[in-house]
This record gives C-alpha cells, sequence and structure tokens, in this order.
C-alpha cells in the first residue's frame, strides 16, 4: 500500500455501497458521541442517499478511515463542494465511531486524506467549518495543522436551526 493511503495503524479507503451495514451500525453506537454535532446516517435508506451523493456526485470524495488490523470502520472523512479552476478547494466533514475515539486514529487518517487531496486531487485549500462547542472536531483541525480564519455567523443549518461556525483552513504552501 502506497504511502498516500496507509499508516502502521489505519488505511483510508473509499466509501462503497456496500459498507452500509457496518458503517450505520457504527453510527447507531455513536450517537451519544455525535449528538448535537454531527448526523451520520443510521439506517439503510439514508446511507443509500448519503453514498450516492458520495460516489456519484462530481466534486465530492468520501473516504472511511479503518483500522488497518481487522479492517474495522474507525470514522469517516468527506471532501465536499470541491471546486477546481483558480480555487481548487474543498470543505471537510467528518467524524469518529465511538469505539476508535481518543485513539488517534482519525488524526493519521485526516493527514492521508490532506496528502491525497493536496497530491492525486489537486486541491490548494481544503476548509473545515465547525460549531464552536465541538472541542474535539477542533482539536482535530489544530493537531492537522489547520489554522483558525474566523468565525461565520448562521453558517450552516444543523439540528434544527442556523449554526455559528469557525472556519479553519490548510492550503498546499502550508504544509510544504
Amino acid at each position: 500500500m502506497s504511502d498516500t493511503t496507509s499508516t502502521p495503524r489505519v488505511v483510508i479507503r473509499p466509501l462503497t455501497r456496500e459498507d452500509a451495514d457496518e458503517f450505520t451500525a457504527r453510527a447507531r453506537e455513536s450517537e451519544p458521541l455525535h449528538r448535537p454535532w454531527l448526523f451520520p446516517p443510521l439506517g439503510a435508506a439514508s446511507f443509500a442517499a448519503y453514498a450516492q451523493r458520495l460516489i456519484d456526485e462530481p466534486g465530492r470524495h468520501g473516504f472511511l478511515v479503518c483500522e488497518r488490523a481487522g479492517g474495522a470502520i474507525a470514522g469517516f472523512i468527506n471532501i465536499n463542494n470541491v471546486v477546481m479552476g483558480a480555487f481548487r478547494c474543498g470543505a471537510l466533514g467528518y467524524g469518529a465511531f465511538a469505539h476508535a475515539a481518543g485513539r488517534g486514529l482519525m488524526t493519521e487518517g485526516l493527514d492521508l486524506v490532506v496528502r491525497h487531496a493536496f497530491g492525486p486531487l489537486g486541491l490548494h485549500r481544503l476548509e473545515i467549518n465547525v460549531q464552536p462547542g465541538n472541542t474535539a472536531s477542533i482539536a482535530l483541525a489544530r493537531r492537522a495543522g489547520f489554522r483558525l480564519e474566523g468565525l461565520s455567523p448562521d453558517f450552516l443549518y444543523v439540528d434544527g436551526a442556523w449554526r455559528d461556525h469557525e472556519r479553519w483552513a490548510l492550503t498546499a504552501k502550508m504544509r510544504e
């Protein structure tokens, strides 16, 4: 396996439709960890719609972070809203599953996705938008080298309301 898709502990791979059962079971087990920040698909129908967007729509790339030993899905990282041309930017969304939280697996996985984004995908900039109270997600962005660029009031509609988000960014040049 190449150094851009694995570390000694994790492997990143594209999400597939066949991941539905494990992904949704892990998401259901992780609801207390994810709420109120994140709402991944919990059932077959919502996973099918989620997978269709990530697999079939241009400008989206869905990755799973899997434990190298055994292959269990530890979390997911998506690159959404990819715009090429002069912008060459994408927005990251991610979540760890409860059994893997706090073990550093997502840090390793995010580093691999960033390398892939700035390498084979040819992006120049990645953004992460995080609700200010989501300390775990902010800590992951910091560990990955993202810098805080500002606050976007009423940025995303989450859990029934428009929520403020901190805007974190990383450029390929920052990784040199």
